[in-house]
């Protein structure tokens, strides 16, 4: 790509940019939500055509492109769609991606889901196997095992590849290039995504020692200027002009996007219970979803749900929070929850609405979305003030939904979930489409948080920094709790492939190793609560140390009285749930001796 420049409404997205991608290349592309990764892909693609320069692609070599929105007009079934550019006879390629990323070559277009569709489209790339890959979030709609085949693949494959992903262990794992694009400037490191924050720090801080460099120079230049240029008018005049030009200078750079100024509000704390789950079982068409599953939810705990996509996950989800009814079993919500829920099917919003009317209005109550205001965790905010502090600008407020991008989309969720108040967070594949740094802001919130939090993930890295406890759904009415989170998981099953299947519900094994196994005394769910004991006491003794850390700064009251009083309740109510959790265990240990 040689000059390359694009501009969309008047706004230049890229000027001037100079981009060569080798033969053999494993590059990460990333950026912020609406930097425009995505638009630099669909250039090299040819699907956009820029303003001015050129692209070259060396003869005899192919690039290809997985489309988001895959147009499937004129095909009958998925496979044909995927098998549209191949030699006849090499339908097997087809069908063996299709059996890789999950999804049936012989399914209607018409009866195929979005999710399907993607899978559709990621197949038909393999299947042609270009010499040049461009992939745009293409673990979106993959449970894991799908993750880990077509990771697998794209390690084994020669062929280069450009990736657009939010999932870390993803991009860690493939990637020997990174691709930064920033503020219309593409950058480029020769070391994988591993390196990529500390690359990305390291120039945030020279650029903030330049300006704060410039800033001492324009200051020292307007007290000369004012001081001295009456008595040397003539002689001084391109001393003067020179600090015009570093005024504009300092005008012409381009700010740094912040981060969101998400926060989350607990409200009031519910019942020590949150839910409890006894023997549920439930099928589908003689299909089991979970068979004899048991499981307690306290306040506090972040419980992920992983397993294949049809597992059953979401009707679990439902059947713990009296959504959906078991076939047998029973569930006890606790007292006063506040419930939140994030849809991964960005049903919550209406595309053809703007950002302000999504934001303001409520069907169910009979609210339009004309107000100029939205009540934020009880306090009211003027709505274009609330959007920017998600990184939507005054222009975008106006603009209907279904113009944003994912990563915006899944923004704009997130406004409306942290508006209310809640205990009970319930987040369905929150992490689509979310850019690193969004990424980064969420788990520390979820870390802070003093409710309880219920999620369904395929993003690995995201379930080992937030699980405290992981639920896999393993098919055939097998549904495991494990404590922590997905590297936990693994670390106790054993690896996907060769993991024997269990053959009935049980409870974690312990991190912390035990002096005696529960005995017979103790029943299903006493046993899976000893078992669960010392994980939680091993998290809560850790959080109580970065309190303490945090409060053995003596300044930390006088400077930041809020925050001094806030750390010293989350302090006191820890050193409760311990103690508890504690007394649980001795009284648990004693039964099961007898």
């Amino acid at each position: 790509m040689s000059g390359i420049s694009l501009t969309f409404g008047g706004n230049p997205i890229f000027a001037d940019l100079d981009l060569v991608v080798q033969p053999g290349d494993r590059v990460a592309l990333v950026g912020r939500n609406g930097s425009g990764k995505s638009t630099l892909m669909k250039v090299m693609a040819g699907i956009v055509e820029a303003d001015q320069g050129s692209i070259v692609v060396p003869p005899g070599k192919s690039v290809g492109y997985m489309e988001q929105d895959p147009q499937m007009t004129g095909f009958a079934t998925l496979g044909d769609f995927a098998a549209s550019a191949l030699d006849p006879g090499e339908m097997y390629k087809v069908e063996r991606a299709g059996e890789g990323l999950k999804f049936d070559p012989a399914r209607p277009v018409e009866t195929a889901s979005g999710g399907e569709r993607r899978r559709a489209a990621l197949a038909k790339l393999m299947a042609e196997a270009p010499d040049l890959m461009l992939l745009d979030e293409p673990t979106n709609h993959l449970d894991i095992e799908a993750i880990t085949w077509l990771e697998n693949e794209l390690k084994a494959t020669r062929a280069g590849f450009v990736l657009i992903s939010h999932d870390r262990a993803f991009l860690r794992a493939l990637t020997r290039a990174t691709l930064w694009v920033d503020r219309g400037e593409v950058r480029r490191q020769e070391k994988g995504f591993e390196h990529f924050e500390a690359w990305r720090d390291k120039l945030w801080d020279e650029e903030d020692q330049q300006r704060h460099k410039l800033n001492r120079l324009i200051k020292s230049e307007s007290r000369w200027a004012v001081e001295g240029i009456s008595a040397r008018r003539k002689r001084n005049m391109g001393r003067v002009r020179a600090l015009q030009d570093l005024k504009a200078d300092r005008a012409g750079q381009i700010k740094r996007q912040g981060a969101a100024e998400m926060a989350l509000d607990a409200g009031p704390k519910s019942g020590r219970k949150v839910i409890e789950a006894e023997d549920l079982s439930k099928a589908f068409d003689g299909k089991p979803i979970v068979q004899n599953f048991s499981l307690k939810v306290q306040r506090g705990d972040r419980v992920a749900f992983v397993g294949p996509n049809g597992a059953g996950k979401t009707t679990l989800l439902k059947m713990l929070l009296g959504l959906e009814q078991p076939d047998a079993g029973s569930v006890k919500l606790g007292t006063n929850l506040e419930i939140a829920l994030f849809d991964q099917t960005r049903d919550q919003l209406d595309g053809n609405a703007t950002l302000w009317e999504n934001l303001t209005a409520d069907p169910l109550l009979g609210i339009s979305g004309k107000a100029d205001q939205v009540m934020v965790r009880g306090q009211p905010k003027h709505v274009v003030g609330y959007l920017k502090e998600f990184l939507f600008d005054e222009r975008q407020a106006r603009a209907p939904v279904r113009s944003l991008s994912g990563g915006e989309k899944a923004r704009l969720l997130l406004a409306r979930l942290m508006a209310r108040s809640s205990n009970l967070l319930v987040l369905d594949e929150p992490t689509n489409d979310l850019d690193v740094e969004t990424l980064d802001l969420l788990q520390e919130l979820l870390d802070n948080y003093d409710g309880t939090v219920l999620l369904v993930s395929h993003d690995r890295d995201f379930l080992d920094r937030v699980a405290t406890m992981t639920i896999a759904m393993e098919g055939g009415g097998r549904a495991t709790a494990y404590a922590g989170g997905w590297s936990d998981y693994l670390a106790q099953r054993g690896p996907l492939e060769t993991a024997a299947k269990p053959e009935k519900v049980k409870a974690a094994k312990p991190k912390v190793k035990q002096e005696s196994q529960p005995k017979d005394s103790l029943s299903f769910k006493e046993k899976h609560r000893l078992e669960a004991l010392p994980a939680e006491i091993e998290r809560l003794e850790a959080e109580i140390g970065k309190l303490q850390e945090l409060m053995s700064d003596p300044e930390l009251f006088s400077r930041e009285p809020v925050k001094f009083k806030k750390a010293t309740e989350a302090l006191v109510e820890r050193q409760e749930k311990l103690a508890a959790a504690e007394e649980e265990w001795l009284e648990l240990e004693e039964k099961a001796e007898g």
